[in-house]
């Protein structure tokens, strides 16, 4: 059964999904779509082309599909869309994309985002991401599943964060970081592979080891930078858990945190 507080303010064009429970003094948009059983809790203002999916959870005073702050954007439909079974902590900020790119910010499911994150224009972030406090990402951020940026982590436009990768608390990205990379600081530099994470997602001993010696040979041989990536495809071959490490380091375009 749906449930409308009687303060908040919805538009009759506003499509909302069975047992959506909206609460008091939030706003809903004429072109917002919301999917069954999410929650929306008090002063929360959803806005623009906004779709979101079933399950989520979203807390006081979150800001979703705003327009970008972007000084070329004109006003255009674009569009922020959010998965399934995310959970969305209070003053989050995230703003529907730019004709400068694919037009749409997008959220996968199962994301645990804390207070004060804010999503820019156009970032592509997939799923079980954890974003503590004050994660800030910037317009054209793609940031794979399993990634975890720390407390006030700063990433820089354009960058790419590698799925299964930790930004300690503080980090300031400003380059492209791999797959199952650990980094910390600012400007950010790597200490060693998530090793945990991996273990806690299944991943096998013989598994971690081979993604460690990718790591080695990137970081700790003195290789160049095309040597390691000849070296990395030779211990992807062997173990395919490292091919997501060897396609991302062939395609980097901001260069790599090293």
């Amino acid at each position: 059964m749906m449930t409308i507080h009687p303060t908040a303010i919805v538009h009759p064009g506003a499509k909302l999904g069975s047992d959506v429970d909206i609460g008091p003094y939030s706003i809903i948009g004429e072109f917002v779509d919301i999917g069954a059983r999410t929650k929306i809790g008090s002063h929360v203002v959803i806005t623009g082309h906004t779709r979101i999916g079933c399950d989520n959870d979203i807390h006081p005073f979150c800001s979703l599909g705003a327009v970008p702050q972007d000084k070329k954007y004109d006003d255009e439909p674009t569009r922020l869309e959010i998965g399934e079974r995310n959970t969305i902590r209070e003053y989050c900020s995230f703003n529907v994309g730019t004709r400068q790119d694919a037009g749409v910010t997008r959220m996968g499911d199962d994301n645990w985002v804390m207070a004060y994150v804010h999503v820019a224009h156009d970032c592509q972030v997939g799923s079980h991401v954890i974003f503590a406090n004050n994660a800030t990402l910037a317009g054209h951020v793609q940031v794979g599943d399993w990634a975890i940026l720390g407390g006030f982590t700063g990433v820089h436009q354009f960058t790419r964060v590698g799925a299964h990768s930790f930004c300690g608390v503080g980090t300031v990205l400003l380059q492209d970081l791999p797959p199952y990379v650990t980094v910390a600081g600012n400007p950010a530099k790597p200490h060693g592979i998530n090793s945990e994470g991996l273990r806690r997602r299944g991943y096998v001993p013989e598994a971690i080891a081979a993604i460690k010696r990718a790591y080695r040979a990137l970081y700790r041989s003195g290789l160049t930078l095309e040597e390691a990536r000849a070296r990395i495809a030779e211990i992807a071959a062997e173990q395919a858990e490292v091919l997501p490490f060897a396609d991302f380091i062939g395609l980097s375009g901001r260069g790599l945190v090293r």
